[in-house]
C-alpha cells in the first residue's frame, strides 16, 4: 500500500516578493473609451481595484494559514505526486467522498463547504450526514506534481481510484465534481464503478459527457442544443486556445501575475450566478486572489491549460456506441450556470444512469464557492439514499 506524507503550504518569501513586484510594475494600457463592465473581457476598473487590494490589503500569509487549517498530504501515484486535502470527520473513516475541482479553480473552491460536510453537527446538521473528505489537486494544478506531458481526465480518474483504494484504503467511495471535476468523476463512474473499482455513486454539477447518439431528438433537446451552441460561441474561445495552442498562452501567462489574474477572474465573472449580485458580492476580493495565488505560487498556470489539450488526446467527451455511465448518477442543475448549460434530462439519460435530478434555487458554475450552504445540503440529501 502506497504511503502518503503530510504536507504544509509554506511559500518562500522570495517567491511572494517576485509576484508582488510584477503586480506593482504592471504597465497599464488604455482601455476602450466605450468600455462598459466586462463587455471586452476583463473589466479595467475591476482589475485596477483588485490590483490595489492585492498590493495594499491582501496578505498571502493569512491565506496560507487558512489553507493550512485542513490536513493536507501528498502521495506518489503512478510516478506523479498528488496533493490532496483529507479530512476524517465525524464519519470516522466510514463514509468517504472524493471531490474534484476544475479550471480555473482549485481545492480552495470547497473551503467553505469542508466544515459542514465533515462535521455537520458543528454546523447545524446531523452527525450521520458526515463524510470523510478527499479533495485532490488535479495533475499539473496547485500543489500536485506536474506531468511531463499533458495528462487527461480518464488518466486522472485512474489516479484517483488508486489514491482512494491503494493509498487511503477505502474499499468504496462516493465522488463529486464540477467543471473538469465532472468529467473526471464521470470517468470514475464509467471505468472505476461497481465491479471495476471503488466508486459506487457519482454527483455532478456540470454535465460532462455527450451520449453516443448526440443528435437532439426532441424539441426541448433541439432548443437546448441551439442555445448551448450560442453560449459556446460566445464563451468558448479560451477553450479552443487552451486545447489547441496551450504553450502559446502559457508563455504569456507565466510571465504576468496580472495577466494570469485577469484570465482567471474574467471566467469567475462570466460563469458565476450574477443575476442578482455582482462579482464582488458573490466572492470577496481575498477569495478571488487566493485562488489566483495558488496558480502563481506553484507556477502551475502553464500545466493547468495543458489539461484541455489532454482532453482531445484522450478522445474527447463523446461516448462511443454502447458506452454509458451505469454508475448511479445525481445531477444538480444550478440556474446561474452561464457556460455549460444543463441539458434536458432525456439527453443526459442517454449518457448516464440518472437516479437523482435536482433543480437548485441559485448558484452557478462555481457552486461550492458561490452557494456553499446549498451545495452542502444537496450533497447531504443525495448521499442519504446512495
Amino acid at each position: 500500500m502506497t504511503q502518503s506524507v503530510t504536507f504544509k503550504i509554506d511559500v518562500p518569501e522570495a517567491k511572494l516578493a517576485a509576484i508582488r513586484s510584477r503586480v506593482e510594475a504592471y504597465p497599464w494600457f488604455p482601455a476602450p473609451a466605450n468600455e462598459q463592465g466586462f463587455a471586452y473581457g476583463m473589466s479595467t476598473p475591476v482589475m485596477k481595484d483588485l490590483q490595489r487590494h492585492w498590493l495594499e490589503t491582501y496578505d498571502w500569509r493569512t491565506a496560507e494559514a487558512e489553507l493550512n487549517r485542513w490536513p493536507q498530504f501528498t502521495a506518489n501515484v503512478d510516478g506523479l505526486d498528488i496533493h490532496f486535502v483529507h479530512v476524517v470527520g465525524e464519519a470516522g473513516g466510514k463514509r468517504p467522498l472524493l471531490i474534484t475541482h476544475g479550471w480555473p479553480g482549485s481545492v480552495y473552491e470547497f473551503w467553505q463547504a469542508i466544515g459542514p460536510l465533515a462535521f455537520p453537527s458543528e454546523h447545524g446538521g446531523k452527525s450521520e450526514d458526515a463524510f470523510d473528505l478527499v479533495i485532490p489537486s488535479l495533475p499539473g494544478y496547485g500543489f500536485s506534481g506536474k506531468p511531463a506531458s499533458p495528462l487527461g481526465q480518464r488518466a486522472t480518474a485512474a489516479l484517483w481510484n488508486k489514491l482512494m483504494q491503494d493509498v487511503l484504503g477505502y474499499d468504496t467511495y462516493l465522488a463529486q465534481g464540477g467543471d473538469w471535476g465532472s468529467l473526471v468523476t464521470s470517468w470514475l463512474g464509467i471505468n472505476h464503478g461497481p465491479g471495476k473499482g471503488g466508486c459506487r455513486g457519482i454527483h455532478l454539477n456540470m454535465m460532462a459527457l455527450r451520449p453516443a447518439s448526440a443528435v437532439p431528438q426532441t424539441p426541448e433537446e433541439m432548443a437546448w442544443a441551439a442555445h448551448a451552441a450560442g453560449k459556446m460561441q460566445s464563451e468558448g474561445a479560451y477553450l479552443m486556445q487552451q486545447a489547441t495552442k496551450p504553450q502559446t498562452l502559457a508563455m504569456a501567462l507565466m510571465d504576468s501575475p496580472m495577466g494570469t489574474a485577469a484570465w482567471i477572474l474574467e471566467k469567475f465573472h462570466g460563469w458565476s450566478d450574477l443575476r442578482e449580485r455582482g462579482l464582488l458580492d458573490v466572492y470577496t476580493r481575498d477569495q478571488l486572489l487566493t485562488n489566483v495565488m495558488i496558480y502563481l505560487v506553484t507556477d502551475s498556470i502553464a500545466t493547468s491549460v495543458w489539461y484541455y489539450n489532454a482532453l482531445f488526446q484522450e478522445g474527447g467527451a463523446q461516448l462511443t456506441e454502447g458506452q454509458r455511465c451505469d454508475t448511479p448518477t445525481a445531477f444538480a442543475s444550478y440556474p446561474g450556470e452561464q457556460y455549460i448549460l444543463a441539458p434536458p434530462r432525456s439527453w443526459a439519460e442517454r449518457a448516464y444512469n440518472i437516479t437523482r435530478w435536482s433543480e437548485m434555487p441559485r448558484g452557478g458554475h462555481f457552486a461550492a464557492m458561490e452557494v456553499p450552504e446549498i451545495y452542502v445540503a444537496d450533497l447531504r440529501e443525495w448521499a442519504r439514499s446512495t
